[in-house]
């Protein structure tokens, strides 16, 4: 449910419906059009015949003529369905024609009639939070105080919302750890937008207490940042370096619209203010860095805390975060390689472990990932884009601690009772693929030997 113009995609497939091809209605009209008589047709002298009568185009046939004729042109085809709506103004397919408008006024930067229609289509269907959260986005960008202050509403009903939800409304590919991380994700996000809603309209304390929330709710470098900006409005130097130093040590490819060279630039601004020079401003960054890095630590340990076996784990794929299960993998072979970008021997292993995870490709009984153990997370998506691997990659969320992984880099086998039968800690280059070949071979022969064949991996 994240915020975003992405959304625009399922306004944009919601037109569909209503587009016509050319070709479609050029053979629409043939059809519908006599074919001229050939000279031993034509007509002798006889009695007249009455014409047959014409037939009257139906709202439906209009509109299809307003979308076609418009062709690749978003100015005409506005026209042509602003037109249509004046002539048919409680026409049932007004849902689908606001989406267009929102969508072809979009396409010619003019956010605000795209808002205005956006907004028509939530005062049709309140219920359908991604046009909501795309109305709010649209008024944040182009309205005055009352739009803002119709976008604030928007934001408290998409934050009811979220927090109605229940375990029982969860997809049934969600796990419940998965579906709980993903509210309170979508919670930080609207209350972070309500918040600058609120900042915009000059409410600094109401944005604030929306900030915190988001904060408390998720810790991320956005909220951080605009909770420094307050208290540089404020002029609460001392809060406002505390805030961007977290907002500077949080910074990562996760969060966009936040870079470490922007807020690097707040935070000397306001510690110049306050300090009258730079002088211990790096001190201070490295402390609050390594504060922030030590709570991240603390919350990753508590990942999948219930889970007492490998297959009740919940990972996240690097380095954008997405869900990635392993109780699709109960009943295969695992192997995990445990790295760190820092660790210079992980990265000697890993060419290697990916030429032995290359030797099983396709053999669905066995899978093989990489699974970070970084307490900077941002360090991992460079690291990543450097090296491009062909493994999947995780984030090894509380799963090093439950196989007592201990030193970098170390692989371990799990076979298909979830146990552990090899373990590699340190890189031995001249024998490691070796033996890692031999030791999942085993592994897959062994489970052969005792269980039914693996289902297909999901």
């Amino acid at each position: 449910m994240a915020a975003k113009l992405g959304l625009l995609l399922a306004i944009m497939l919601a037109t569909t419906s209503l587009t016509l091809s050319n070709a479609a209605l050029v053979c629409a009209q043939n059809e519908k059009k006599p074919s001229s008589p050939s000279p031993s047709q034509e007509r002798k002298p006889g009695p007249e015949k009455n014409s047959p009568p014409v037939k009257t185009p139906t709202p439906a046939d209009e509109l299809q003529q307003a979308i076609a004729s418009a062709g690749n042109d978003r100015a005409a085809l506005v026209r042509n369905l602003e037109a249509y709506l004046v002539k048919y103004p409680q026409s049932p397919q007004r849902p689908q024609i606001y989406r267009a408008l929102v969508e072809a006024n979009l396409q010619l930067r003019d956010t605000a009639r795209a808002a205005d229609y956006a907004e028509r289509v939530v005062a049709l269907a309140p219920e359908d939070m991604s046009i909501t959260l795309v109305t709010i986005q649209l008024l944040q960008r182009s309205g005055d105080e009352a739009g803002l202050r119709r976008a604030v509403s928007y934001a408290g009903r998409v934050l009811s919302f979220v927090e109605r939800t229940s375990l029982d409304e969860k997809s049934p590919k969600m796990g419940p750890e998965e579906w709980q991380m993903a509210k309170v994700r979508d919670r930080a996000s609207v209350l972070q937008l309500r918040g600058e809603l609120y900042l915009k309209l000059k409410e600094k304390s109401a944005a604030q207490k929306d900030f915190e929330s988001s904060y408390a709710a998720l810790p991320g470098a956005g909220a951080a940042e605009k909770l420094g900006e307050v208290a540089e409005m404020n002029k609460d130097f001392s809060a406002a370096i505390e805030q961007y130093a977290r907002a500077f040590a949080l910074a990562d490819s996760a969060n966009p619209g936040v870079t470490r060279r922007e807020i690097r630039q707040k935070i000397g601004n306001v510690w110049r203010l306050a300090h009258g020079s730079d002088e211990g401003l790096g001190d201070y960054l490295l402390r609050a860095y390594d504060q922030v890095a030590q709570a991240t630590s603390v919350a990753k340990s508590r990942k999948n805390s219930g889970a007492r076996e490998v297959s009740e784990f919940t990972l996240r794929k690097a380095p954008d975060g997405t869900p990635y299960p392993l109780a699709g993998k109960k009943g295969e072979v695992l192997v995990v390689s445990f790295w760190a970008t820092w660790c210079g021997p992980c990265r000697a292993l890993e060419p290697q472990f990916e030429r032995v995870a290359a030797l099983f490709k396709g053999d669905r009984q066995i899978s093989f990932i990489e699974a970070d153990c970084d307490d900077d997370e941002s360090q991992v998506a460079p690291y990543l884009e450097e090296v491009k691997p062909h493994v999947p990659v995780v984030f090894a969320d509380g799963l090093d601690h439950l196989l007592a992984v201990n030193d970098l880099p170390t692989v371990v086998i799990i076979d298909r009772r979830g146990k552990v039968v090899y373990r590699a800690e340190g890189f031995g280059e001249e024998t490691f693929e070796r033996d890692l070949t031999a030791a999942a071979r085993r592994a897959l022969e062994t489970a052969a030997t005792i269980l039914p064949p693996a289902t297909s991996a999901p």
